[in-house]
């Protein structure tokens, strides 16, 4: 089943395959920033595939996801590195990826690695919640809409009311999708603030991974 905003922008299979050549498998969510990166680098060498982003919501399902995708595509690369943090998995998706012997992001989650994994960590901040530009575009998809709240309006309360503040962790200069951040704030009741990240740690572990 397709979503929205999963796999639009994958490359897998247009760039040749064999020694040298590199393939992202990559979360849904990352597929705008890791196809902008390839293309301002100049990676030609470099194939994306992405999983959907909805995994997100099924945490327990990603590290089983990434390792078919990894077995069913490894043989036509010299590498892969898998563009996922932990995501939820409680350590399983980088237990797998020992196991394949490929790399993975360091980290919690995105969040974390587009603002600086150790800078993230220092804040603290466990009455914040996050949204990225691709969550941004996909509020009402995967967090209004697919928490149930335009049906139970209830439910924001139970789910956050022990938030304070939406922190929008920009990739972009888009005052569009930052107005849009802030739209999502008012809708959940909770204070805003923007804090432009750009590719933050994706940039140098795809940079080392290539």
């Amino acid at each position: 089943m397709d979503y929205p905003g999963d796999d639009l922008l994958t490359t897998d299979g247009l760039a040749a395959t064999g020694r040298g050549r590199l393939l992202v498998l990559a979360c849904g969510a990352l597929a705008r920033e890791i196809l902008a990166l390839i293309r301002m680098n100049g990676w030609t060498h470099v194939d994306l595939h992405c999983l959907p982003a909805i995994l997100h919501n099924y945490p327990d399902r990603i590290a089983g996801a990434v390792e078919e995708s990894v077995t069913a595509r490894r043989g036509g690369y010299e590498k892969v590195f898998v563009a996922y943090a932990d995501c939820g998995t409680g350590g399983d998706l980088q237990k797998t990826c020992d196991r394949l012997g490929v790399e993975m992001i360091r980290g919690p989650h995105c969040y974390a690695f587009f603002e600086g994994v150790d800078a993230f960590a220092a804040r603290g901040e466990v009455f914040s919640f996050y949204l990225t530009d691709f969550l941004v575009r996909q509020f009402d998809t995967f967090i209004w809409r697919g928490l149930k709240m335009d049906r139970h309006p209830e439910l924001r309360d139970m789910y956050f009311g022990h938030y304070t503040t939406l922190v929008y962790l920009a990739q972009t200069e888009d005052p569009a999708l930052t107005r849009q951040a802030e739209a999502a704030a008012e809708k959940l009741g909770l204070a805003f603030e923007r804090r432009h990240t750009g590719f933050g740690e994706l940039a140098s572990a795809l940079e080392a991974a290539v």
